[in-house]
């Protein structure tokens, strides 16, 4: 299995700070987005490679990151150097994965989370098909701004929809997957179809009416960084979370 971490972005919602570094490089109790996730990944067996999608303005700043942390990832920049010119994410982990004959976790580098990896590694091997990471974020208009989700009694995700203007569920997808080599060429029909080139959650809303794909739940906390806001808030969490070890 092949882990890809998406940090191509640009992160406009969290300017000034992102000007000159890449959110996932950003500290979170004084240490890099970016490395809670590596060090989750390096623990498990199965992922023999992990690479990192970027783009060609932050590159020095990854190299410089990696030179400092030796983290063990290999590098795939994209052409663009501004919010207008790049790719989106969805085209990214497309132009990677069309070189892969493997099984591939694909994981957002702004994403936070308390959990493990084995349980949802776990329930790719009893599915054989499409994971999707899941949270129950609590709050209904909390939930509209990400992907809510409704499972049947099997996991299977009977029910996508990326910021739904009503929800009934305070379950959502993350920015977390696990696809099998097999499902890889769906991103290329996905694109082909016009459905977006830069938000993966169209894709899984997609990709669940093309083909089964489960829910794993998330234990512990989650956190996207994606406002000033939700970066102060994992930066308290996680600083009283160290604080107490």
């Amino acid at each position: 299995m092949i882990a890809i971490i998406l940090a191509g972005g640009y992160a406009t919602r969290l300017w000034p700070l992102t000007i000159d570094k890449p959110k996932p490089l950003l500290p979170i109790a004084e240490k890099p987005i970016i490395e809670y996730t590596i060090e989750k990944l390096v623990k498990q067996k199965i992922i023999e490679r992990t690479i990192l999608s970027i783009n060609k303005k932050f590159e020095p700043k990854f190299k410089e990151w990696q030179r400092m942390s030796h983290n063990p990832v290999e590098m795939v920049a994209d052409r663009s150097r501004s919010e207008e010119e790049k790719l989106g994410a969805v085209k990214a982990l497309e132009n990677i994965t069309s070189n892969i004959d493997d099984d591939c976790f694909i994981l957002a580098g702004d994403n936070l989370f308390t959990s493990d990896l084995d349980g949802m590694i776990r329930t790719f091997k009893e599915k054989n098909a499409p994971i999707v990471a899941l949270y129950d974020v609590k709050i209904r208009d909390l939930a509209r701004e990400y992907s809510t989700i409704n499972l049947n009694e099997d996991g299977r995700i009977m029910e996508f929809t990326e910021k739904p203007k009503k929800q009934n569920t305070t379950l959502i997808g993350t920015c977390m997957y696990i696809l099998p080599k097999r499902t890889l060429p769906r991103l290329r029909e996905h694109l082909d179809s016009g459905l977006g080139r830069d938000e993966p959650g169209l894709f899984i809303e997609w990709l669940h009416k093309q083909e089964p794909v489960y829910g794993y739940i998330l234990e512990g906390h989650w956190f996207d960084i994606g406002n000033l806001g939700s970066y102060k808030e994992a930066e308290r969490f996680f600083s009283k979370l160290y604080a107490q070890r």
